[in-house]
């Protein structure tokens, strides 16, 4: 009679467990799905702030783009502007990417790319996490800066200018805020570079 009693909890505390897990389990499984997103950072267009590799939690959605925000991208349509300042769309990388946002709708970015200097609404940016100045001109926007970011659009870059395509590639363009698939929180991995990316 003990013995049956002592079975009976070792049973109870196992269907606890397994139960506590289970639950556990479907938690993990609904935060994942509905609330964050894990991510991969595929290439050097971020350095020094994210490198290869990188393994990062984002939020699974994005609502309100704000300066300097690092988020994922899809870059499906490339959005530029024809010489009548309208908006051209076409065929873009359709890729996903991570990137900064520079400027929101109703902005005004302008790029010398000779000082390789960021402006934008007239104030020159102080981008203290770029790797190298911003020289590179790859032709989205070619001849019509001072640009103004369409509503409803974003102008991204990576910190590491030289390498990276984004807004300033006639692949990407401006990039809607409907294509932000989220924003970036942690870096989890590596593990001694754990913590809150900015």
């Amino acid at each position: 009679m003990k013995n049956n009693n002592i079975l009976k909890i070792i049973i109870g505390d196992c269907l606890s467990f397994v139960e506590m897990m289970f639950i556990t389990l479907f938690v993990i499984t609904l935060l994942f799905t509905y609330v964050f997103r894990i991510a991969t950072v595929n290439g050097e267009s971020m350095l020094d702030t994210l490198r290869p590799d990188d393994r990062l939690i984002t939020t699974a959605w994005y609502n309100s783009a704000k300066n300097g925000d690092i988020v994922i991208i899809y870059a499906g349509d490339a959005v530029t502007l024809g010489e009548d300042g309208k908006k051209i769309v076409k065929k873009g990388l359709r890729k996903t990417l991570v990137k900064r946002i520079i400027a929101t709708e109703g902005q005004k970015i302008y790029i010398d790319f000779e000082r390789g200097a960021v402006w934008v609404d007239g104030v020159m940016l102080d981008e203290n996490y770029i790797t190298g100045l911003t020289h590179m001109d790859e032709g989205a926007f070619t001849g019509q800066y001072p640009v103004e970011v369409p509503e409803g659009h974003v102008f991204v870059m990576g910190d590491n200018r030289q390498v990276s395509k984004d807004s300033r590639s006639a692949e990407i363009g401006f990039v809607p805020v409907e294509n932000i698939m989220g924003k970036v929180l942690i870096r989890v991995s590596p593990s001694e570079n754990f913590g809150a990316v900015e």
